[in-house]
């Protein structure tokens, strides 16, 4: 019996090493998608129209940096909310509709462009809307989410038809 026992756990041992052992299968996350892009900015024009500066911002990387248009450049998350409290304003709403979008092949980093419609009033109350175009540049964050890590506006004349190169 002494003399099986060395040939049973050498056996096992075999055993474990060659025979395939099952694992539950980790599916991979989704792959981001240029389309992926676009329901995001979807989802931010409506967080900004439900709750303003705050569901606007919740877009933005900490690090992000905003180009507006005909001003200094706003470095940091800080910084540019301390610019939106606009949004906060029921009389202003801000829209806008992305034309294209592209996702890097390493799957990380992604951009929008498209144009945009500012509704507000004027200092005699009456409706005002500003019309321009916007590029947002998007990159994928530690935990899978995706953030607005670049954002440029610039004014412009009421949008003709806009033919999308994608």
């Amino acid at each position: 019996m002494k003399s099986f026992l060395p040939i049973l756990v050498v056996a096992f041992l075999v055993a474990t090493t060659l025979l395939p052992v099952s694992r539950p299968a980790v599916p991979a996350p989704p792959k981001a998608t240029a389309d992926m892009l676009k329901q995001l900015e979807a989802e931010f024009m409506n967080a900004a129209a439900e709750k303003g500066s705050a569901g606007y911002m919740s877009y933005y990387a900490d690090d992000a940096v905003e180009v507006p248009n005909g001003h200094a450049i706003i470095p940091g998350k800080a910084n540019i909310a301390a610019t939106m409290g606009f949004l906060d304003d029921k009389n202003n709403r801000l829209t806008w509709t992305p034309v294209s979008a592209d996702i890097s092949d390493s799957g990380d980093l992604g951009y929008t462009y498209g144009t945009y419609e500012f509704y507000s009033r004027d200092k005699d109350g009456k409706p005002t809307v500003e019309y321009g175009n916007y590029t947002s540049i998007w990159k994928k964050q530690a935990d899978g989410s995706w953030k607005v890590v670049l954002d440029m506006g610039n004014s412009s004349t009421p949008p003709k038809q806009c033919v999308s190169s994608r």
